[in-house]
């Protein structure tokens, strides 16, 4: 009985160190899953950072071709280290980028954009965060990959860099099998 006791300290130590060790080893910090993929974009009516007066941007101006949405904000140093990335996938591929300008000021980011460059199609202000929320935004940048009909097929949190892009959505869009799908950053 007493040798038990001597070994107890050692095996709830073993256990404690196995628990925390697959604790920390199962989750990948970046893998934030959506509840939303495989399912329609929500719905929203939100004004456009740019155009004309009252312009505004619905679930519907998604629609009828594949699309990256990309969540930025001037305030976020993340949003701009990618991008250049985002002009580099534009500019080489032509894939439609929509932006969403989450919890921004317009007018900086209409600043940003003619700084920068502007990869978007169009932005989509979302000033309150409404669509982030229902988007489940976790921060900027976040983006979304969105088939022609509006579902969203991937999410991916942080940055698009070119490994991003290399390995995670090139090679989905390629699989889409669409007329404007996009392999290894070429256009096809």
């Amino acid at each position: 009985m007493n040798r038990a006791k001597l070994f107890l300290p050692v095996t709830v130590f073993g256990i404690l160190a196995a628990v925390l060790f697959l604790g920390f080893t199962l989750r990948d910090p970046k893998l934030l899953p959506s509840a939303l993929l495989d399912k329609p974009f929500p719905a929203f009516d939100l004004p456009l950072l740019a155009g004309a007066a009252g312009a505004r941007a619905s679930r519907h101006s998604l629609l009828g071709q594949v699309r990256l949405v990309n969540v930025w904000a001037t305030w976020c140093p993340t949003c701009l280290a990618e991008h250049g990335e985002l002009m580099r996938i534009r500019r080489e591929t032509g894939l439609s980028i929509v932006g969403i300008s989450y919890k921004d000021d317009s007018s900086q980011a209409r600043a940003w954009l003619r700084e920068y460059g502007d990869p978007y199609d169009f932005n989509i202000v979302d000033a309150n965060g409404d669509l982030g929320v229902d988007l489940g935004v976790y921060g900027a940048p976040e983006t979304f990959l969105v088939d022609a009909g509006g579902v969203i097929l991937y999410k991916h949190v942080g940055d698009v860099n070119r490994s991003v892009w290399d390995g995670e959505f090139a090679p989905r869009i390629a699989a889409l099998g669409d007329s404007e799908s996009v392999e290894g950053g070429e256009a096809e």
